[in-house]
């Protein structure tokens, strides 16, 4: 994913660090070069600071993305999500945790159906992207608590190198 970034930051380590980060948290770019969380602008002062870089740094990224035909349609198009995950707890949710080979295909499918043959409901699926998360991780907010037969069931799936319950 993060090769859709192409020639602006190639030679830009920082500016790639902050594509990078808008990809990450789904942080929109307009045409005129301001980013946006939702609606709501944000400076690029805060988040410089935010992500250790100088401001004219996300501003210098954001202009190259404004003049790139492809990157604006990618990063105008972006939208942050509500992530229940760290709050399930709180909400009376369970967080089923993941950790498996991200190249393997077919990890969500099984873990859905484990779940809904066990008559789980599922609130929240989040996958991470190997790309953007070193260490991706499948997390899925469920109704309720996991039943020890459902995590029985979910670690018996061989693709699975990490299962967690929280």
């Amino acid at each position: 994913m993060v090769d859709i970034l192409g020639k602006p930051f190639d030679n830009a380590r920082g500016r790639k660090l902050v594509a990078t980060e808008f990809l990450r948290l789904g942080l929109k770019v307009d045409g005129k070069a301001k980013v946006y969380v939702g609606q709501i602008e944000v400076p690029p002062a805060k988040i410089g600071r935010a992500l250790g870089v100088d401001r004219r740094v996300v501003i210098e990224t954001a202009r190259a993305i404004a003049a790139d035909d492809r990157l604006l349609h990618i990063f105008y198009k972006l939208e942050p999500r509500a992530f229940m995950g760290n709050a399930a707890r709180e909400l009376g949710f369970d967080t089923i945790e993941i950790k498996a080979d991200p190249k393997k295909s077919g990890i969500v499918a099984a873990v859905t159906k484990v779940l809904a043959d066990e008559g789980v409901m599922i609130r929240q699926i989040i996958s991470d992207d190997p790309d953007l998360f070193p260490n991706p991780v499948l997390t899925i907010i469920v109704n309720g608590k996991v039943s020890a037969k459902t995590i029985k069931l979910l670690k018996s799936l061989k693709f699975a190198t990490e299962i967690s319950i929280k």
